[in-house]
């Protein structure tokens, strides 16, 4: 039997077989062993094989996938979800700030795994003039260099009907620092969703954890309903309400919402030096025009990036970004400050 993984809660994966039924199952220890450097070797948007004991034996082949080191084990990964067909990235430029680097490390991951990205600028309604035009700017930045953005008010709800056509037909991965408003956002998005949602802290300006594990929640079901007591989730300690719907309604499902956990930092992972370039856009574009082939835009005469950056083509926090990802291969370990 096969399915999609809808939920991860960490010790049981929820899946949506291909016979319309929600389970949850769990993965023997041995599965962690298969050469799968990973925190979570079953991710949201896996597809799998169940076996008749019950468990989860296999997954498919990803097409794609969003993946970064994990906090805890920095030699290991974790991987935000799989099979993915875009990522809105929900950012702040207060309450919380979200860095640049921060942008710029997972717009280059996307890059490497093909992971089409839109910036999603939130928290307009608390945004004064200066704010207002330091958010215009960024915006500038990153739709120069091909990324679509859109900035909206989860709060008050202006701007978020234009995102909603971009999820139509589409498995969409949600993802932004803690206290971005992803949960407000999704909320908006889905008013069956009933997203928890927390105050960012006083003291530090940092979001809290709401979002406490992964989970993929259907756009275009018409009207949720409760599933009859047979045909309700199988083995399912955790089952969560607004997945246990009708068998065609969960089957017809074509658009998805992937809400995960809240992120400090995003560690790259499994990036080689030589590599890195062509997941800057306009880094790569310049450095068509550097005179050596293996140039390493930090040093180099002749190098077309650093003629570009000292010209202000290349926006210095991009460049900055980069350098700082060289380092991560340097460094071999997780940049929690970012």
């Amino acid at each position: 039997m096969k399915g999609l993984v809808i939920k991860n809660t960490g010790s049981w994966y929820t899946v949506l077989t291909d016979d319309g039924l929600t389970a949850d199952y769990k993965i023997k220890g041995n599965f962690r062993l298969r050469g799968i450097r990973s925190t979570n070797p079953v991710a949201v948007g896996d597809r799998v094989t169940i076996g008749e004991s019950g468990w989860i034996t296999g997954i498919e082949d990803r097409r794609n996938y969003i993946i970064r080191k994990s906090i805890n084990l920095s030699k290991q990964s974790h991987i935000l979800a799989a099979n993915v067909d875009q990522a809105l990235l929900v950012v702040t430029v207060c309450k919380p700030e979200t860095s640049t680097t921060f942008i710029d490390r997972f717009l280059a991951s996307a890059e490497a795994y093909r992971v089409p990205v839109v910036l999603v600028f939130n928290k307009t309604d608390l945004l004064d003039p200066g704010l207002l035009h330091y958010q215009q700017l960024m915006i500038q930045l990153y739709e120069t260099v091909g990324y679509q953005c859109h900035a909206i008010s989860a709060e008050t709800g202006d701007g978020v009907d234009a995102l909603r056509p971009l999820l139509q037909g589409k498995i969409t991965l949600l993802s932004g620092n803690s206290g971005v408003g992803k949960s407000t956002l999704i909320n908006r998005l889905v008013p069956h969703a009933n997203q928890k949602v927390a105050d960012i802290s006083d003291a530090h300006q940092t979001g809290m954890h709401t979002t406490t594990f992964s989970e993929m929640i259907p756009l275009d079901t018409p009207q949720l309903s409760p599933v009859n007591s047979q045909l309700s989730t199988v083995n399912s300690p955790t089952s969560s309400a607004r997945l246990d719907l009708q068998v065609k309604e969960l089957s017809t499902v074509t658009s998805w919402l992937i809400d995960t956990p809240g992120i400090k930092g995003f560690g790259t992972f499994d990036m080689e030096r030589e590599e890195l370039t062509s997941y800057f856009r306009e880094i790569f574009e310049y450095s068509k025009q550097c005179r050596f082939s293996n140039c390493t835009h930090t040093h180099e005469p002749g190098c077309a990036v650093l003629k570009a950056v000292e010209e202000h083509y290349i926006a210095q926090s991009r460049y900055q970004s980069y350098l700082s990802m060289l380092d991560d291969k340097d460094e071999n370990k997780y940049r929690e400050a970012y």
